[in-house]
């Protein structure tokens, strides 16, 4: 352990590449720190979670990362990390099979795999050692040797085990029954309060029977003292039965909120390139539905209930006859309330959706608001507003109206409940019949009141619990698509140099009958600048989409390195490469903060450095406030030549050993794309470029070019070649180039043939 477990040797490198780590990921061998970051990977790939090296920075001088940096590395990993102090005793309580990284004096780090607790030994493993290895025994004296008592515990996450379940109201209800400390506490609460409620009515019965009747002060004055007892304890505790329920709601709000929007991150970007982004905010706003209702509404019906429980066999015993008729009268009211249930149902789902189509309109208007302005269509947009507005505003009124009924029908029974009784009681009363007399009879009517208030309450809750069903199921209808999670928190992780391969690629996107991609098949070895020209529709940007696997389910392969794409981690991926769009997105923030956007551990100078290759320093530098300036999405002091070369700094910013840029030259003004192009070959150098335009001008320094049409690939060669042999390039060339003179392209040298799919 530490010194005593074993130094460093070649099973270091061994381990380091079937975890998939890049050896300047975790530092040299001669670093400590290395077996910290194996132990905490080893972990976690026992719990099914590999974190990203890449994403590990240690700010220690020394390169040995604190426990506090460890928990952090993990937890943005998506587990449940920890770090402790224990002794051994406590180390001999640890039963659970899942491992504890224990950290050492000199920096490293080991993994508790299991105790023997007859032997009075923890078995302890080298994360740097091979993967057959055995666990060494290892008594307490030689442990506290080089041991200093702190642990990191690992585990999933509470959360985990349920982020692939339907979001539906039984989802809803098992994370409502999961804090059973706060659910017992407020239904004992709950319950006391309930039974407290029925002492007035009985105060008052004696107040009639006995004070006023016979005139006995003393008894009055002990009323009054029962009377101010019972209010103080109901005082107290209503407060805390508030107080629960108010943190219990935060829990739960807390709780959903997170969980719907980890799973609305975790859906391919596919899902919202099919449904507008109006659509989709609207329906994940219908949480608000679904928390006010298990955050207030709910509790309210939970106390409701029992009210009921506590005052119904009370009333049966002041009076059965009396109690009998006010049973009647809740069936009655029942049985109102679920004769309108369907049709509540029917019309508020047409308000969701009357309300949704609204919202759509809403979003998409402010988003292309500029081009409403410039093509002066706002009466169009206001028009069609007025109608959706009126639209919604209709169904609205009938789901109203239709919710007004039963209301308005339980109201005669809900009267009689609470002034009906006292009629009949008083008839009974003087007929002789009665077993109450008038103190009883008025206590009678009092809880009978409290009787009424919960089933009108419930009868309003129609409307309501289908509000709720049609909220969860709009923002099911958003999160229960499968999502792309698996793949990122799965696969391998290989170096990546930047070699691409296509060997017999077809893809169709979904619900369209033509492939965009027909039996593609090229390949271009690491560090090749390479082009993609075609006509619209060719599927250009289709091959980048495959290459930054966005869309997964095509025929053929897609290699990287001679890797299958589909077996690569996807979120390695995606870090590993540069992308580039033809509109990129401004984060709220400081120029700085969105060149290194995100990225933990990138400083100012990795700002600068990509700045100045992508061509943006000379501009940031004449800002105000120069890397410090704010910017966001919209902003009118950065142009859109700017705005590109921005976006081309934050793709370099992590230096990606493959950079696509995908038409992210078409957008800019012929000053900014020559400065752009100008440094194509400089940020090429290195890396794999995929170079995807329909600027010819672009082209002409890229090593080989493939020329697509009509998703298949025509031809791949340098620009010279396909002037020559390839009509169709020549022919987008000449709609570009006229005034310039094709002369010395015609003797060029042999070009690559495509290659036949495997």
């Amino acid at each position: 352990m530490g010194a005593g477990y074993g130094d460093a040797g070649p099973a270091d490198d061994e381990e380091g590449a079937r975890l998939g780590i890049a050896p300047d990921a975790v530092g040299s061998d001669a670093t400590p720190g290395r077996a910290r970051i194996l132990a905490a990977l080893a972990a976690a790939r026992y719990h099914g979670f590999e974190p990203d090296p890449e994403d590990f920075h240690s700010a220690q001088s020394d390169g040995v990362p604190s426990p506090f940096e460890l928990v952090e590395w993990l937890r943005e990993a998506g587990l449940w990390a920890r770090a402790n102090r224990m002794n051994w005793r406590q180390l001999m309580k640890l039963t659970e099979p899942a491992p504890v990284v224990l950290l050492f004096n000199d920096g490293s780090a080991g993994l508790l795999t299991g105790v023997d607790a007859v032997e009075r030994v923890a078995l302890i493993k080298d994360p740097r050692g091979r993967q057959s290895d055995l666990p060494v025994p290892v008594d307490e004296l030689r442990l506290s040797e080089v041991w200093t008592g702190e642990v990191i515990l690992i585990r999933k996450p509470r959360e985990a085990s349920g982020d692939r379940e339907t979001f539906n109201l039984g989802w809803v209800f098992r994370l409502f029954l999961r804090d059973k400390k706060f659910l017992r506490d407020i239904s004992i609460a709950s319950m006391v309060t309930s039974v407290l409620a029925i002492v007035p009515p009985f105060i008052v019965m004696s107040v009639i029977d006995r004070v006023v009747v016979y005139g006995n002060q003393d008894t009055l004055i002990l009323l009054a003292l029962i009377w101010g007892t019972v209010v103080l304890y109901e005082t107290v505790l209503e407060y805390a039965r508030v107080d629960m329920v108010t943190l219990l709601a935060g829990r739960i709000d807390t709780r959903i909120n997170l969980h719907v929007f980890n799973r609305m991150m975790g859906l391919g970007l596919d899902y919202f390139e099919r449904h507008p982004a109006g659509e989709i905010h609207h329906r994940i706003n219908q949480l608000y539905l679904v928390r006010m209702f298990f955050t207030g509404r709910m509790f309210d019906l939970v106390l409701d209930v029992f009210t009921l429980i506590v005052l119904l066999p009370i009333l049966f015993y002041m009076s059965s006859a009396l109690a009998l008729v006010a049973v009647a009268t809740a069936i009655v009211i029942t049985l109102i309330i679920v004769a309108f249930m369907p049709a509540m149902r029917r019309v508020t789902g047409q308000v969701v959706r009357a309300e949704t189509r609204k919202s759509t309109h809403m979003v998409e208007n402010i988003h292309g608001i500029r081009t409403i302005k410039s093509l002066a269509i706002e009466p169009q947009s206001k028009a069609e507003w007025d109608l959706r507005v009126a639209d919604a505003a209709d169904w609205r009124i009938q789901s109203g109206r239709l919710g007004n009924w039963p209301i308005t029908l339980v109201i005669p029974f809900d009267r009689f409940m609470q002034r009906g009784l006292i009629l009949l009681g008083a008839y009974w009363l003087l007929s002789g019949t009665a077993t109450l007399d008038t103190g009883g009879l008025i206590a009678f009517l009092m809880l009978g009141g409290r009787l009424a208030a919960p089933l009108v309450s419930m009868s309003k809750m129609v409307q309501d619990q289908e509000e709720l069903r049609l909220a969860i199921s709009e923002v099911g209808l958003v999160i229960n698509n499968p999502p792309e999670t698996a793949i990122t928190s799965s696969g391998i992780r290989p170096p990546i140099e930047g070699a691409l391969s296509f060997q017999g690629v077809t893809f169709s996107y979904p619900g369209q009958m033509t492939p965009a991609l027909k039996d593609v098949s090229f390949s271009v070895p690491a560090g090749t600048m390479l082009g993609i020209v075609g006509k619209s529709g060719s599927g250009k940007s289709t091959i980048a989409r495959l290459l930054q696997g966005i869309n997964r389910d095509y025929s053929g392969f897609v290699k990287l390195d001679g890797n299958d794409l589909r077996e690569i981690n996807l979120r390695y991926l995606r870090r590993s490469q540069g992308v580039v769009l033809q509109d990129n997105f401004l984060f709220r923030g400081t120029v700085r903060d969105n060149i290194i956007a995100g990225r933990a551990g990138l400083t100012l100078e990795d700002a600068v450095r990509a700045a100045r290759l992508a061509g943006a320093e000379e501009f940031i530098e004449r800002m105000p406030a120069g890397y410090e300036t704010f910017i966001q999405e919209g902003s009118t002091n950065i142009s859109g030549g700017q705005r590109q070369r921005l976006a081309i700094a934050r793709a370099l910013v992590t230096d990606p050993r493959l950079l696509i840029l995908d038409e992210a030259t078409s957008a800019l003004d012929p000053e900014s794309e020559a400065l752009v192009n100008a440094n194509l070959v400089r940020i090429g150098k290195g890396r794999t470029m995929v170079l995807i335009t329909h600027r010819m001008s672009s082209l002409t320094d890229c090593d080989l070019i493939v020329v697509m049409h009509e998703g298949k690939m025509l031809d791949i060669a340098p620009h010279r070649v396909l002037l020559e042999r390839c009509a169709i390039y020549r022919q987008l060339w000449l709609q570009q180039n006229r005034h310039l003179d094709p002369q010395g392209t015609r003797h060029a040298t042999p070009a690559p043939v495509p290659i036949e799919a495997d």
